[in-house]
């Protein structure tokens, strides 16, 4: 059995955001809303992440700042270490499970063993930056759009 190619699996993926590390939203938000001309969303508390995040922007490509919420959350000691910055890459998904089994059968190592839950209600998984170069990839599964309660069944 051909083993999966990494380039086949990602390909066609469209990048959803580009996550920023920053101390501060408040201070953060009116710099990218300036340099996008947009506005940004509500911010969300991800409890899990230990981050408060909000998106500048819509669309493939749009702005995500996420401030860390405790001194021991993965953002806040990558600004310990980092300063503000790039944090990750983000590309969607349509299937995050087939996408992860794809990916590390090719060789690419993940951060935890399960999707989880992030922003929104996505499904989330993240691939080590060791195995890609040294930027974090965020995996964004898209979202099912839900059922109308009168739709009936195919």
């Amino acid at each position: 059995m051909q083993e999966p190619d990494p380039l086949t699996t990602m390909r066609h993926l469209p990048l959803d955001h580009v996550g920023i590390a920053v101390p501060s939203l408040e201070i953060a938000i009116p710099t990218y809303e300036l340099l996008t001309g947009a506005r940004h969303t509500d911010p969300v508390r991800v409890d899990s992440e230990g981050v408060i995040l909000t998106f500048v922007g819509t669309g493939i490509g749009r702005v995500e700042l996420l401030q860390p919420t405790s001194p021991d959350s993965a953002v806040a000691r990558f600004l310990e270490r980092r300063g503000p910055g790039l944090h990750h890459l983000a590309y969607r998904v349509p299937d995050i499970e087939t996408a992860l089994s794809d990916l590390t059968a090719a060789g690419l190592e993940t951060v935890g063993r399960a999707p989880r839950i992030g922003a929104h209600g996505h499904r989330i998984a993240f691939l080590d930056p060791r195995s890609t170069g040294g930027v974090l990839i965020e995996l964004v599964e898209e979202a099912v759009p839900p059922r109308h309660p009168d739709a009936q069944a195919g």
